[in-house]
């Protein structure tokens, strides 16, 4: 399956891919020079999945409400 470059993907899309990868891996009917293209494909998706993850983490603020009404937004713990 041709696929966009892995800073193209949305992470939706990334997600897709990979599953579709870990399906065909699992079903042992890939050969073997495919398994190991398969599988790198598949760690370069994790690792761009993690990466979009974490922007989005940075990204989530909370707002709090102070005891005098006051509203201060903190980065996510």
């Amino acid at each position: 399956m041709a696929t966009k470059k892995g800073d193209e993907l949305s992470f939706e899309e990334a997600l897709k891919r990979l599953e579709e990868t870990v399906k065909a891996l699992e079903s042992g009917t890939v050969p073997l020079e495919e398994s190991l293209k398969l599988f790198e494909e598949g760690v370069a998706l994790v690792k761009l999945c993690n990466g979009k993850l974490d922007e989005a983490e940075q990204k989530v603020k909370i707002l709090r409400k102070n005891d005098e009404g006051v509203i201060t937004e903190e980065d996510m713990a």
